[in-house]
């Protein structure tokens, strides 16, 4: 097991976090693994005055969880006009695992092709023979394009194939939702459509492996109303055609996933832009579900706004657990701050604690 910060090392959530530059680290909405002695932090760049990406994803290493080394940047954006992620695309909350088998480390990240907005609801993938990459781009696409979620019955999947979309152009009424919960936008998204491709949205996602070897993709589609969580191939890299879907019509996003004593835990977010909201918290005895929805688990002040960011990662070191989140700031995006606290467990269930400063040496 890599060591924790050694005594006296502490953590400052919200703070400026410096790297050995003297740099406020630039690596949003991102994840940490662990790998060969080291930890690698991967984030988005984001620049002074554009929330878009105008260089890629940052990787820094650091031994002990606080003190970061810049190493570049993993996976640059490309100067070729109409490349998915061309500089100025939209490309988001990047997440790196290390696949044993095929010894490269597999990057997964929401992307939005350049000047559309957050239309196209992609997946991007790429892969490296290191962690601090380069990192060589594969494609990108919607997930599962043409199937149904394994957690939808026969009747099911002819009530939501009978639903006519037409008929709820009004969002929001009580018959909308219904429609949504029933499979309304599943329906519509697995074929293609007003210029967009077959397959389900994917934006605010993560990825886990688990025990067993078996990696997920969790993201949140539907138009950000339901999570979906999808099973991947062996390397990695592609979807095997397995998914379920997660609290369908209750709108979550920004989801971070761990297990504990055999059972998964999913924390999410509300959608509410750039502004943050309370924490939401589910949990299941197997990754498919059924999911139950817990009480948020901040506690402290601004609880109810999860301490003013939002979360994107659970971080599990030894027997730890760090809740990583991002407070955003929309209008000096590289100014955004990161609120990393300790998860701890009340009777079992997670309990995140605000804490000014603490010491992961001492978890």
């Amino acid at each position: 097991m890599i060591p924790f910060a050694v005594s006296g090392q502490t953590i400052k959530p919200g703070r400026i976090w410096k790297d050995n530059r003297g740099i406020h680290i630039n690596a949003h909405g991102g994840c940490v693994i662990s790998h060969g002695g080291k930890y690698y932090w991967y984030g988005e760049h984001k620049s002074d005055d554009t929330s878009s990406a105008m260089v890629g994803v940052t990787c820094y290493s650091s031994e002990n969880l606080v003190d970061w080394t810049y190493e570049g940047v993993a996976l640059p954006v490309s100067d070729e006009a109409g490349h998915d992620i061309e500089r100025g695309c939209i490309l988001e909350r990047p997440k790196v695992v290390y696949n044993e088998a095929t010894r490269r480390f597999v990057m997964w990240f929401h992307l939005e092709l350049k000047g559309r907005g957050y239309a196209d609801a992609r997946y991007g993938v790429a892969v490296s023979d290191s962690p601090v990459g380069p990192f060589r781009f594969i494609r990108s696409g919607r997930v599962n394009p043409g199937l149904w979620p394994m957690d939808m019955s026969q009747a099911d999947r002819d009530v939501a194939d009978a639903l006519d979309l037409g008929k709820y152009t009004e969002w929001w009424t009580p018959a909308w939702r219904d429609a949504i919960v029933k499979g309304l936008f599943v329906k519509r998204d697995m074929r293609a459509h007003d210029g967009l491709p077959a397959g389900q949205m994917a934006r605010d996602m993560t990825i886990y492996v688990d025990s067993d070897g078996r990696a997920y993709h969790i993201y949140s589609s539907e138009d950000n109303l339901t999570i979906q969580v999808a099973e991947l191939t062996d390397d990695y890299t592609a979807h095997t055609g397995k998914y379920v879907r997660v609290a369908p019509g209750d709108m979550n996003e920004a989801p971070a996933i761990f297990k504990k004593d055999g059972k998964y835990w999913m924390i999410t977010s509300g959608c509410t832009g750039w502004d943050p909201n309370e924490a939401r918290m589910f949990s299941a005895d197997n990754i498919w579900g059924p999911w139950l929805q817990h009480p948020n688990p901040c506690v402290g002040p601004k609880a109810e706004k999860t301490f003013g960011g939002q979360g994107t990662y659970v971080l599990h070191v030894g027997n730890s657990y760090i809740f990583m989140a991002d407070v955003w700031r929309p209008e000096y995006p590289s100014d955004a701050r990161y609120i990393w606290l300790p998860i701890e467990f009340d009777k079992g269930s997670p309990v995140i604690r605000w804490k000014t400063e603490w010491a992961p040496g001492n978890m």
